[in-house]
């Protein structure tokens, strides 16, 4: 047994695990929808390629003497479901692969929520699903300990290169976690120095009249939005940087002096450019707007804190602040955001899209933000806790609108984009 040091993200997850569970909060489901005349058998064999291209794929998490690795584990199965029950008029599979209901399609809810052993294994797995005459959808889902946002392009990149009949070069083999630790150690006083005065325990955040606290994982629900792809867009800043300006806005104007909220942030080396596997460290950013001053005033101060936030995405704050508690989320709060600018990989011979936020029917902290920014807009998956945030719809409303005003002026100062909302006052 040897395999490669887990990461410290990935014993963190792994401790969260162990402690309270994570129910369905880190599966991470992908749809592929194959439509034409589709080989299974080749299909198939692309799957399994893949698995044996990409290791951390097919490994499980042992406790060797005092620490974790990430071992060879048990076969990930790569298999081909029974077809959906027929409909008695037609004989045909009774529903199609429709995009917005497809991960309740029969067969494929259950797979999504199957459980993962984080010991035994499999931590991935593949099912083919035939939708209709000449229509397929193939699943994959693995837990977050060994897959990230990023490894979605990579495994649909590769899955379809193997496909077409074209493999990819070989990887180069890299232990993370080690040269991760190396890494960290060198940043660890400065990054100590760096937090010590800016985090406080998040304490509450209050949205729409209710006071959101939950840091752990649950199950959740989900509401999806589509922003234009002029929104948000303000020069000089980021889309990303307008979005999470524009949420730290909403939540001053929910009656929050200040704000804190969570970010995923890569960690991916360069040398690791090509791998699937997780590379990724949540950590916090806090503002603590007057109201007073323009949008662009401060999304300018908060890209700054974020520039500062940066220097040390390597470093989980667990590690600068040893006495923190674990916690499924850092804040009740979080977002993640990732750019796609290329367009779905090619399978030849068939018609092929993919879906690439399909709701795991989890969530982490109160109310967590999924953005996916690609060439038709940003497209945001508001993944909420339904017992503490049940009007979802309205943040999402809120957003959207202070999104377009802030896009539209973003020199209006942040009371006059709240309206009449409560603001703290000037300092």
């Amino acid at each position: 047994m040897s395999g490669s040091e887990v990461t410290f993200t990935q014993q963190g997850m792994w401790v969260t695990e162990q402690a309270a569970g994570g129910g369905t909060a880190y599966h991470m489901p992908l749809i592929v929808h194959l439509r034409g005349a589709l080989d299974t058998g080749a299909l198939l064999a692309a799957c399994a390629a893949v698995v044996d291209r990409h290791p951390a794929l097919g490994g499980v998490v042992a406790e060797v003497g005092d620490e974790l690795r990430l071992v060879p584990g048990a076969e990930v199965p790569v298999r081909r479901a029974t077809a959906f029950p027929a409909d008695p008029s037609t004989g045909s599979p009774a529903k199609g692969p429709a995009a917005p209901d497809s991960p309740d399609l029969p067969g494929v809810r259950e797979e999504i929520l199957r459980a993962f052993d984080l010991e035994k294994g499999p931590l991935a797995r593949f099912t083919l699903f035939e939708t209709g005459p000449g229509r397929h959808l193939l699943l994959f889902v693995a837990h977050h300990l060994i897959f990230d946002g990023q490894s979605k392009d990579i495994l649909v990149r590769d899955l379809a290169a193997f496909h077409n009949g074209e493999p990819p070069s070989p990887l180069p083999g890299i232990d993370h976690g080690r040269a991760e630790r190396d890494r960290v150690a060198a940043m660890l006083p400065a990054a100590r120095e760096f937090w010590r005065p800016r985090w406080r325990d998040p304490g509450e955040t209050v949205v729409l009249g209710r006071a959101l606290r939950s840091r752990r994982a649950g199950e959740g629900r989900v509401l999806r939005f589509t922003l234009d792809p002029q929104v948000p867009s303000v020069p000089g800043l980021t889309r990303f940087e307008v979005l999470l300006a524009a949420l730290h806005t909403r939540l001053l104007g929910y009656g929050n002096a200040s704000v804190t909220t969570a970010v995923d942030l890569s960690t991916r080396p360069e040398q690791a450019a090509g791998h699937i596997g997780l590379f990724v460290n949540e950590l916090p950013v806090a503002s603590a707007p007057f109201g007073r001053e323009t949008f662009r005033e401060f999304a300018t101060a908060l890209r700054a804190e974020l520039r500062e936030v940066y220097r040390f995405r390597q470093v989980p704050l667990s590690r600068a602040l040893p006495r923190i508690r674990p916690h499924a989320a850092l804040v009740p709060v979080s977002v993640s955001y990732r750019v796609r600018r290329d367009a779905d990989p090619v399978f030849t011979g068939l018609d092929a899209s993919v879906e690439w936020t399909v709701f795991n029917h989890g969530v982490r902290g109160a109310l967590h933000l999924q953005c996916v920014d690609g060439p038709g807009g940003l497209e945001i998956s508001l993944r909420h806790d339904p017992e503490t945030v049940p009007d979802a719809a309205g943040v999402a409303e809120d957003l959207r609108l202070l999104l377009e005003r802030a896009t539209d002026d973003p020199d209006l100062p942040l009371h006059e984009l709240l309206e009449n909302e409560w603001v703290p006052s000037p300092r």
